[in-house]
């Protein structure tokens, strides 16, 4: 499938949408000030060992300490350590090599692994383990035979270390390959010298989003990159004929007047990827709730009425949302426990085809997943693995009058709320007057609908009060001042 690859660049960020048949299908933001450290690796130093939830934290040089759980454990949990706990296996103060898996999300610190992986153009490097791994992308088992014996004659008998062949590497060269083991041996002998020192830092950083781009996204069926920003599209250029040459080709600058994700409707793209709401083409809509624990999405007919009957008006909607999920899921970079309530479809031929239909759209999916069918209620349940913050995540924060609740108490709530206050206030102190400080909506319902209910109180403590509208209050914010 064609697609076509747009990198935006400003000194503060760069973005990355990838294009299918003129729509978006990926976003990736990557800022200057809190670049993603998924894939670093680091010297790190026990800071504190919990058994109760066989964990440790780990110091790696960063404002939070990180994570590591013992399943991550690689080197430490050798054949007799299998069956050992955490606290036998490390104590406070000992120094161990890390590799970050999992970016602080919330107020989760990373999460580490002790398996060290380096990722190249064409394959993994994995230099603590010595077998040779194929992506499972590649069915073809011909080639697949023809890859491993290819790699294993181009290995160095004195190297230690096994690799992973990427779907990049399917009818890859020998020459092709050769290039990417010399660059992973480099990298690998720079990180352990570095290592000698044992002081807790950053040994290896990923590459930035840019060059990530031409290592991870560009394939055979990319038409083209563009790049809006002169000085990256020259290293990029630079990056390309290093490591690879036939993309050379396919980078372009653009230098067009109309900003390049203008051009492309990729802004109001991520208009709506930030909305609640998603609309279908046939009428119908989804709804997208992302929480701490989990994600949402909840399918509806909308105003799609069909014009055969109503079982076949479900079953084209679901079919639709099943395409739509599964697409919002990569441009929203949604991760975690997924909860999908398709509408419900009494056919079981039905539920089949949709699941068919949601996997196979799934399958444009770069990051791993696990789908199940539906659930005695209805549901689909699915994960999809969280290494990075979501789209929202990076471009939102939570809502200071709401508190992330997606509502607020009412203006006749409040002021209900301020005159059990103002009997509290007026039991404990003997003030000479009370003032009201509130919203402009509140302060406005009390001098009309609650002006009596406030009228009455005042008789009751037998003191004034009196009102004044602060325009920076949210409707939640109020105070009593004692004057």
């Amino acid at each position: 499938m064609t697609s076509e690859i747009l990198v935006n660049v400003t000194p503060q960020e760069t973005r990355v949408a990838v294009m299918e048949h003129g729509a978006v299908q990926e976003l990736h933001i990557e800022r200057t000030s809190s670049r993603g450290i998924v894939g670093n690796i680091y010297n790190g130093r026990v800071t504190r060992v919990l058994p109760g939830m066989q964990s440790a934290f780990v110091d790696i040089g960063l404002d939070r300490a990180a994570f590591l759980h013992l399943a991550d454990i690689w080197r430490l949990r050798q054949s007799e350590d299998a069956d050992k706990p955490i606290e036998r296996l490390l104590y406070e103060g000992k120094n161990i090599l890390v590799q970050v898996i999992k970016d602080s999300i919330s107020t989760k610190g990373a999460r580490l692994s002790t398996q060290v992986s380096i990722a190249g153009r064409m394959l993994v490097y994995l230099p603590q383990v010595s077998h040779i791994g194929i992506s499972q992308r590649i069915e073809d088992e011909t080639e697949r035979k023809l890859l491993r014996e290819k790699l294993k004659h181009l290995l160095l008998p004195g190297e230690k270390g096994g690799f992973i062949v990427r779907t990049m590497a399917e009818a890859a060269s020998e020459q092709d390959l050769q290039t990417d083991i010399d660059y992973l041996y480099k990298l690998w002998h720079d990180i352990e010298e570095k290592s000698s020192t044992g002081m807790p830092g950053l040994l290896y950083q990923d590459l930035n989003l840019s060059h990530r781009v031409l290592r991870d996204f560009v394939d055979d069926g990319t038409a083209r990159i563009l790049v809006d920003s002169r000085e990256t599209f020259q290293k990029m250029i630079v990056f390309a004929r290093d490591y690879m040459a036939n993309v050379t080709e396919r980078v372009d600058h653009y230098a067009g007047e109309r900003p390049l994700f203008d051009l492309y409707g990729v802004e109001d793209e991520i208009e709506k990827c930030l909305a609640r709401r998603v609309n279908l083409k046939s009428g119908g809509y989804l709804i997208i709730d992302q929480t701490e624990a989990l994600t949402t999405v909840d399918v509806n007919t909308g105003g799609f009425v069909g014009v055969r009957s109503f079982d076949d008006t479900i079953f084209k909607t679901n079919l639709e949302a099943a395409q739509v999920i599964a697409r919002q899921l990569r441009l929203r970079n949604l991760g975690g426990i997924i909860i999908i309530d398709f509408i419900d479809m009494e056919s079981a031929e039905h539920k089949n085809a949709v699941l068919t239909e949601f996997k196979k759209s799934l399958m444009k999916d770069r990051t791993r997943m696990t789908v199940n069918g539906f659930t005695a209620l209805g549901l689909v349940e699915m994960t999809r693995k969280r290494t990075r913050e979501s789209l929202a995540h990076i471009l939102c924060e939570t809502c200071p009058t709401c508190q992330g609740r997606s509502e607020v108490r009412t203006a006749q709530t409040m002021c209900y709320e301020i005159l059990r206050e103002l009997l509290r206030e007026s039991r404990q102190f003997d003030a000479r007057e009370f003032r009201i400080l509130a919203s402009q909506q509140v302060i406005d319902l009390f001098l009309d609908e609650e002006s009596q209910s406030l009228a009455q109180l005042g008789d009751f403590i037998a003191k004034p009060i009196s009102l004044q509208v602060e325009a920076a209050y949210t409707q939640e914010q109020y105070d009593v001042i004692l004057m």
